[in-house]
Protein backbone atom coordinates (compact mmCIF):
# COMPACT_ATOMS: atom_id res chain seq x y z
CA UNK A 1 0.00 0.00 0.00
CA UNK A 2 1.19 3.46 -1.07
CA UNK A 3 0.04 6.89 0.02
CA UNK A 4 0.97 10.36 -0.51
CA UNK A 5 1.73 10.91 3.08
CA UNK A 6 5.50 10.92 3.88
CA UNK A 7 4.75 8.12 6.70
CA UNK A 8 1.93 6.51 7.67
CA UNK A 9 0.55 3.43 9.77
CA UNK A 10 -1.19 0.43 8.26
CA UNK A 11 -3.95 -0.69 10.95
CA UNK A 12 -5.42 -3.86 9.87
CA UNK A 13 -9.24 -4.29 11.49
CA UNK A 14 -9.45 -7.61 10.40
CA UNK A 15 -6.58 -8.40 13.04
CA UNK A 16 -8.28 -6.61 15.24
CA UNK A 17 -11.72 -8.54 15.19
CA UNK A 18 -9.72 -11.85 15.09
CA UNK A 19 -7.74 -10.36 18.30
CA UNK A 20 -10.73 -9.72 20.12
CA UNK A 21 -12.62 -12.38 19.13
CA UNK A 22 -9.69 -14.87 20.48
CA UNK A 23 -9.72 -13.04 23.59
CA UNK A 24 -13.69 -13.46 24.30
CA UNK A 25 -12.79 -17.03 23.37
CA UNK A 26 -10.56 -17.81 25.88
CA UNK A 27 -12.71 -16.01 28.63
CA UNK A 28 -15.74 -17.56 30.37
CA UNK A 29 -19.17 -17.06 27.98
CA UNK A 30 -20.27 -14.63 30.90
CA UNK A 31 -17.86 -12.10 30.65
CA UNK A 32 -17.92 -8.74 28.07
CA UNK A 33 -14.66 -7.48 26.56
CA UNK A 34 -14.40 -3.27 27.65
CA UNK A 35 -11.20 -2.52 24.82
CA UNK A 36 -9.14 -0.35 26.45
CA UNK A 37 -8.18 2.69 23.71
CA UNK A 38 -6.31 4.87 25.78
CA UNK A 39 -3.14 6.99 24.37
CA UNK A 40 -4.91 6.99 20.79
CA UNK A 41 -6.04 3.27 21.19
CA UNK A 42 -1.99 2.01 22.19
CA UNK A 43 -1.01 4.20 18.24
CA UNK A 44 -3.54 2.24 16.07
CA UNK A 45 -5.93 5.83 15.84
CA UNK A 46 -8.80 5.41 19.44
CA UNK A 47 -11.81 7.05 17.32
CA UNK A 48 -11.75 4.81 14.38
CA UNK A 49 -10.68 1.71 16.15
CA UNK A 50 -13.49 2.78 18.81
CA UNK A 51 -15.70 3.18 15.94
CA UNK A 52 -14.96 -0.03 14.30
CA UNK A 53 -14.99 -2.23 17.40
CA UNK A 54 -18.87 -0.79 17.98
CA UNK A 55 -19.87 -1.92 14.72
CA UNK A 56 -19.08 -5.88 15.74
CA UNK A 57 -20.82 -5.15 19.54
CA UNK A 58 -18.55 -3.98 21.85
CA UNK A 59 -20.37 -1.77 23.80
CA UNK A 60 -17.59 -1.16 26.80
CA UNK A 61 -14.60 1.43 26.23
CA UNK A 62 -11.80 2.40 28.74
CA UNK A 63 -9.18 5.48 28.34
CA UNK A 64 -7.20 7.24 30.87
CA UNK A 65 -8.89 10.95 30.71
CA UNK A 66 -11.76 12.91 30.18
CA UNK A 67 -10.24 14.17 26.99
CA UNK A 68 -9.78 11.09 25.62
CA UNK A 69 -12.97 10.11 26.33
CA UNK A 70 -14.92 13.75 25.21
CA UNK A 71 -12.77 13.03 21.83
CA UNK A 72 -14.71 9.51 21.41
CA UNK A 73 -18.32 10.48 22.22
CA UNK A 74 -18.22 13.74 19.95
CA UNK A 75 -17.22 11.24 17.05
CA UNK A 76 -20.07 8.83 17.78
CA UNK A 77 -18.89 5.99 19.92
CA UNK A 78 -21.74 4.22 21.85
CA UNK A 79 -21.95 2.33 24.88
CA UNK A 80 -20.16 3.04 28.38
CA UNK A 81 -16.44 4.69 28.47
CA UNK A 82 -15.07 4.62 31.42
CA UNK A 83 -12.48 6.96 32.62
CA UNK A 84 -9.70 5.16 34.37
CA UNK A 85 -7.55 8.14 35.65
CA UNK A 86 -8.72 10.77 37.96
CA UNK A 87 -11.04 13.63 36.35
CA UNK A 88 -11.19 16.61 38.89
CA UNK A 89 -14.47 17.08 40.20
CA UNK A 90 -14.58 20.50 38.20
CA UNK A 91 -15.47 18.35 35.54
CA UNK A 92 -18.66 17.16 36.70
CA UNK A 93 -20.70 18.95 34.09
CA UNK A 94 -18.74 16.89 31.25
CA UNK A 95 -18.55 14.14 32.97
CA UNK A 96 -23.01 14.33 32.98
CA UNK A 97 -22.85 15.94 29.57
CA UNK A 98 -21.37 13.09 27.64
CA UNK A 99 -22.18 10.57 29.46
CA UNK A 100 -19.05 9.29 30.85
CA UNK A 101 -18.44 6.97 33.46
CA UNK A 102 -15.58 8.07 36.01
CA UNK A 103 -13.27 5.92 38.49
CA UNK A 104 -13.87 6.62 42.09
CA UNK A 105 -10.34 6.51 42.93
CA UNK A 106 -10.47 6.99 46.38
CA UNK A 107 -13.76 7.36 48.80
CA UNK A 108 -12.62 11.13 49.64
CA UNK A 109 -12.68 11.55 45.74
CA UNK A 110 -16.21 9.88 45.43
CA UNK A 111 -17.63 11.85 47.85
CA UNK A 112 -16.22 15.62 46.44
CA UNK A 113 -17.56 14.17 42.87
CA UNK A 114 -20.77 13.02 44.70
CA UNK A 115 -21.05 17.02 46.08
CA UNK A 116 -21.51 18.19 42.47
CA UNK A 117 -25.21 17.39 42.36
CA UNK A 118 -24.77 15.21 38.78
CA UNK A 119 -26.09 12.25 37.86
CA UNK A 120 -22.60 10.46 37.28
CA UNK A 121 -21.76 6.76 36.43
CA UNK A 122 -18.98 5.67 38.29
CA UNK A 123 -16.93 2.17 38.87
CA UNK A 124 -15.11 1.97 41.79
CA UNK A 125 -11.35 1.20 42.21
CA UNK A 126 -10.20 -1.01 44.68
CA UNK A 127 -6.49 -1.10 45.21
CA UNK A 128 -5.37 -4.57 46.08
CA UNK A 129 -1.90 -3.71 46.03
CA UNK A 130 -0.80 -2.39 42.60
CA UNK A 131 -1.03 0.84 45.08
CA UNK A 132 -1.43 3.49 41.96
CA UNK A 133 -5.34 4.52 42.49
CA UNK A 134 -7.80 2.95 44.25
CA UNK A 135 -9.49 2.93 48.45
CA UNK A 136 -7.00 0.49 49.52
CA UNK A 137 -8.82 -3.30 50.06
CA UNK A 138 -8.29 -2.79 53.75
CA UNK A 139 -10.39 0.13 54.24
CA UNK A 140 -13.82 -1.85 54.60
CA UNK A 141 -16.11 1.03 55.76
CA UNK A 142 -14.61 3.95 52.91
CA UNK A 143 -15.31 1.10 50.48
CA UNK A 144 -18.58 0.58 51.48
CA UNK A 145 -19.28 4.34 51.91
CA UNK A 146 -18.66 4.68 47.87
CA UNK A 147 -21.72 2.77 47.48
CA UNK A 148 -23.82 5.21 49.09
CA UNK A 149 -24.21 8.09 47.70
CA UNK A 150 -26.69 10.56 46.94
CA UNK A 151 -25.85 11.42 43.42
CA UNK A 152 -23.33 8.97 41.98
CA UNK A 153 -24.66 6.08 39.96
CA UNK A 154 -22.50 2.96 40.49
CA UNK A 155 -22.33 0.07 37.70
CA UNK A 156 -18.73 -0.99 38.31
CA UNK A 157 -15.91 -2.52 40.61
CA UNK A 158 -12.91 -3.23 40.05
CA UNK A 159 -9.36 -3.71 40.54
CA UNK A 160 -5.67 -3.79 38.77
CA UNK A 161 -3.32 -6.72 38.66
CA UNK A 162 0.56 -5.78 38.92
CA UNK A 163 2.09 -8.61 38.27
CA UNK A 164 0.15 -10.86 36.11
CA UNK A 165 2.02 -10.89 33.19
CA UNK A 166 4.51 -13.29 35.15
CA UNK A 167 4.38 -16.78 35.53
CA UNK A 168 7.30 -16.76 38.28
CA UNK A 169 6.25 -18.60 41.49
CA UNK A 170 6.22 -15.35 43.76
CA UNK A 171 4.74 -13.36 41.26
CA UNK A 172 1.52 -15.88 41.07
CA UNK A 173 1.27 -16.57 44.17
CA UNK A 174 1.04 -11.96 44.61
CA UNK A 175 -1.56 -12.24 41.70
CA UNK A 176 -3.57 -15.01 43.79
CA UNK A 177 -3.38 -12.55 47.03
CA UNK A 178 -4.87 -9.95 44.99
CA UNK A 179 -7.44 -11.88 43.78
CA UNK A 180 -8.70 -13.19 47.14
CA UNK A 181 -8.36 -9.49 48.58
CA UNK A 182 -10.77 -8.54 45.60
CA UNK A 183 -13.12 -10.90 46.04
CA UNK A 184 -13.23 -10.43 49.92
CA UNK A 185 -14.10 -6.99 49.12
CA UNK A 186 -16.61 -7.96 46.37
CA UNK A 187 -18.60 -10.48 48.64
CA UNK A 188 -18.30 -7.40 51.62
CA UNK A 189 -20.33 -5.05 49.12
CA UNK A 190 -22.76 -7.78 48.34
CA UNK A 191 -23.24 -9.58 52.24
CA UNK A 192 -24.39 -5.65 52.69
CA UNK A 193 -26.95 -5.44 50.30
CA UNK A 194 -24.97 -3.52 47.79
CA UNK A 195 -24.60 -4.05 44.07
CA UNK A 196 -21.11 -3.62 42.74
CA UNK A 197 -22.10 -3.64 39.26
CA UNK A 198 -19.86 -5.09 36.58
CA UNK A 199 -16.54 -7.06 38.23
CA UNK A 200 -13.87 -6.65 37.04
CA UNK A 201 -9.92 -6.93 37.12
CA UNK A 202 -8.21 -8.71 33.87
CA UNK A 203 -6.36 -6.60 31.58
CA UNK A 204 -4.39 -8.00 28.66
CA UNK A 205 -2.10 -10.81 30.62
CA UNK A 206 -4.99 -11.44 33.29
CA UNK A 207 -7.20 -12.66 30.52
CA UNK A 208 -4.10 -14.74 28.88
CA UNK A 209 -2.55 -16.15 32.05
CA UNK A 210 -5.82 -16.17 34.17
CA UNK A 211 -8.60 -16.74 31.73
CA UNK A 212 -10.72 -18.63 34.10
CA UNK A 213 -11.67 -15.42 36.75
CA UNK A 214 -15.62 -15.35 36.31
CA UNK A 215 -16.01 -11.82 36.60
CA UNK A 216 -18.42 -9.70 34.11
CA UNK A 217 -15.48 -7.88 32.54
CA UNK A 218 -12.39 -7.83 31.12
CA UNK A 219 -10.33 -5.40 30.10
CA UNK A 220 -7.71 -6.24 27.26
CA UNK A 221 -5.29 -3.10 25.63
CA UNK A 222 -2.19 -4.53 24.53
CA UNK A 223 -3.35 -7.91 23.51
CA UNK A 224 -6.29 -6.75 21.69
CA UNK A 225 -3.61 -4.94 18.96
CA UNK A 226 -1.94 -8.59 18.59
CA UNK A 227 1.08 -8.11 20.87
CA UNK A 228 2.18 -8.64 23.89
CA UNK A 229 4.48 -6.03 26.15
CA UNK A 230 7.81 -8.64 25.83
CA UNK A 231 7.19 -10.85 23.07
CA UNK A 232 8.98 -13.51 25.42
CA UNK A 233 6.85 -13.63 27.56
CA UNK A 234 5.28 -17.20 28.71
CA UNK A 235 1.70 -16.66 28.85
CA UNK A 236 -0.82 -19.74 29.55
CA UNK A 237 -3.53 -19.24 27.20
CA UNK A 238 -1.79 -19.58 23.38
CA UNK A 239 -4.74 -16.91 21.83
CA UNK A 240 -3.05 -16.80 18.08
CA UNK A 241 -2.55 -13.34 18.03
CA UNK A 242 -2.01 -11.01 14.91
CA UNK A 243 -0.54 -7.71 15.05
CA UNK A 244 -2.43 -4.92 13.61
CA UNK A 245 -0.08 -2.26 12.93
CA UNK A 246 2.56 -1.94 10.49
CA UNK A 247 4.63 1.16 10.21
CA UNK A 248 6.34 2.74 7.14
CA UNK A 249 7.74 5.50 5.74
CA UNK A 250 9.81 6.63 2.08
CA UNK A 251 12.78 7.27 1.13
CA UNK A 252 13.24 10.57 0.43
CA UNK A 253 16.81 10.63 -0.94
CA UNK A 254 19.44 8.08 -2.27
CA UNK A 255 22.83 9.72 -1.28
CA UNK A 256 26.06 8.44 -2.41
CA UNK A 257 28.76 8.71 0.46
CA UNK A 258 32.90 8.65 -0.58
CA UNK A 259 34.89 7.25 2.66
CA UNK A 260 35.54 8.83 5.55
CA UNK A 261 32.70 11.47 4.95
CA UNK A 262 30.43 11.42 8.09
CA UNK A 263 27.11 10.94 8.33
CA UNK A 264 24.29 12.69 10.33
CA UNK A 265 24.63 15.05 13.44
CA UNK A 266 27.61 14.78 15.77
CA UNK A 267 29.63 12.40 12.80
CA UNK A 268 28.56 9.18 15.07
CA UNK A 269 29.17 7.07 11.39
CA UNK A 270 31.90 7.59 9.55
CA UNK A 271 32.29 5.11 6.94
CA UNK A 272 35.43 3.39 6.05
CA UNK A 273 34.36 2.81 2.75
CA UNK A 274 31.96 4.11 -0.13
CA UNK A 275 28.44 3.42 1.07
CA UNK A 276 24.70 4.79 -0.04
CA UNK A 277 22.72 5.87 1.83
CA UNK A 278 19.28 6.68 1.61
CA UNK A 279 17.11 8.87 4.08
CA UNK A 280 13.75 7.90 5.50
CA UNK A 281 11.05 10.53 6.16
CA UNK A 282 10.32 9.47 9.67
CA UNK A 283 12.29 10.60 12.83
CA UNK A 284 11.71 10.54 16.52
CA UNK A 285 9.21 13.36 16.33
CA UNK A 286 7.19 10.54 14.66
CA UNK A 287 7.99 8.28 17.74
CA UNK A 288 11.09 6.28 16.34
CA UNK A 289 13.39 5.67 19.45
CA UNK A 290 15.96 7.81 18.63
CA UNK A 291 18.23 5.29 20.55
CA UNK A 292 17.37 2.46 18.13
CA UNK A 293 20.24 3.23 15.79
CA UNK A 294 22.60 2.74 18.43
CA UNK A 295 21.13 -0.81 19.64
CA UNK A 296 20.99 -2.58 16.06
CA UNK A 297 18.31 -1.05 14.03
CA UNK A 298 17.01 -1.52 10.69
CA UNK A 299 14.08 -1.47 8.19
CA UNK A 300 13.39 -2.82 5.34
CA UNK A 301 13.43 -1.44 1.84
CA UNK A 302 13.07 -3.61 -1.17
CA UNK A 303 12.42 -7.08 1.10
CA UNK A 304 16.09 -6.52 2.26
CA UNK A 305 17.42 -5.26 5.67
CA UNK A 306 18.95 -1.72 5.32
CA UNK A 307 20.80 -0.81 8.92
CA UNK A 308 20.24 2.39 10.76
CA UNK A 309 23.24 4.82 10.16
CA UNK A 310 24.02 8.07 12.68
CA UNK A 311 21.86 9.26 14.77
CA UNK A 312 18.19 9.74 14.24
CA UNK A 313 17.08 12.94 13.43
CA UNK A 314 13.14 14.62 14.71
CA UNK A 315 12.09 14.15 11.28
CA UNK A 316 14.13 11.89 8.99
CA UNK A 317 17.22 8.89 9.32
CA UNK A 318 19.31 7.67 7.56
CA UNK A 319 20.25 3.77 6.44
CA UNK A 320 22.73 2.43 4.52
CA UNK A 321 21.69 0.77 1.19
CA UNK A 322 24.97 -0.33 -0.65
CA UNK A 323 24.16 -3.73 -0.60
CA UNK A 324 20.59 -3.25 -1.85
CA UNK A 325 20.35 -2.76 -5.51
CA UNK A 326 18.33 0.00 -7.17
CA UNK A 327 16.92 1.80 -3.78
CA UNK A 328 15.15 5.05 -5.20
CA UNK A 329 13.44 7.92 -3.64
CA UNK A 330 9.92 7.29 -3.05
CA UNK A 331 10.41 3.40 -2.61
CA UNK A 332 8.70 2.40 0.84
CA UNK A 333 10.18 1.69 3.52
CA UNK A 334 9.45 -0.66 6.43
CA UNK A 335 9.82 -0.28 9.90
CA UNK A 336 6.92 -2.42 11.55
CA UNK A 337 5.82 -5.05 9.36
CA UNK A 338 6.12 -7.53 6.65
CA UNK A 339 8.15 -6.54 3.48
CA UNK A 340 8.84 -10.07 1.52
CA UNK A 341 9.93 -12.54 3.68
CA UNK A 342 11.14 -10.23 6.06
CA UNK A 343 9.13 -8.75 9.14
CA UNK A 344 9.81 -6.40 11.90
CA UNK A 345 8.14 -6.98 14.82
CA UNK A 346 7.53 -3.82 17.33
CA UNK A 347 8.58 -6.45 20.31
CA UNK A 348 11.78 -6.64 18.30
CA UNK A 349 12.42 -2.97 18.82
CA UNK A 350 10.94 -2.55 22.21
CA UNK A 351 13.97 -5.54 22.96
CA UNK A 352 16.64 -3.41 20.59
CA UNK A 353 15.54 -0.47 23.02
CA UNK A 354 14.78 -1.66 26.19
CA UNK A 355 11.39 -1.13 26.75
CA UNK A 356 7.99 -2.60 26.20
CA UNK A 357 5.86 -2.97 22.68
CA UNK A 358 3.23 -0.77 24.39
CA UNK A 359 5.45 2.00 24.18
CA UNK A 360 6.55 1.83 20.94
CA UNK A 361 3.68 1.56 19.51
CA UNK A 362 1.60 4.24 21.18
CA UNK A 363 4.60 6.81 21.13
CA UNK A 364 3.67 7.03 16.85
CA UNK A 365 2.99 10.31 16.67
CA UNK A 366 -0.22 12.27 15.03
CA UNK A 367 2.07 13.29 11.99
CA UNK A 368 2.00 9.91 10.78
CA UNK A 369 -1.06 8.95 8.35
CA UNK A 370 -3.15 5.99 10.17
CA UNK A 371 -4.34 4.15 7.06
CA UNK A 372 -6.96 1.56 7.86
CA UNK A 373 -7.55 -1.68 6.03
CA UNK A 374 -9.49 -4.79 6.18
Amino acid sequence: MRTSNRAWAEINLAHLKHNLFELMRALPSRCSVMAVVKANAYGHGGIEVAKFLNEIGVIHFAVASIEEAIELRRHGVQGEILILGYTSPDRADDLFSYQLTQTIVSADYGRALDERGRKIKVHVKIDTGMHRLGESHRNTDEILSCFNPIHLRVNGTYSHLSVSDSLDREKVAFTTMQLAQFNAVIDRIRSEGLNPGNVHIQSSYGILNYPDIAFDLARPGIALYGLLSNEEDRVVTQAKLQPVLSLRATVSQVSDVPAHHPVGYGHKFIPSQDVRIATVSIGYADGIPKNLADNGGYVLIRGQRANMTGSICMDQFMVDVTSIEEVRQGDTVTIIGQDGTETITAGLIAKQCGTVTNEIVSRIGSRVERVYVS
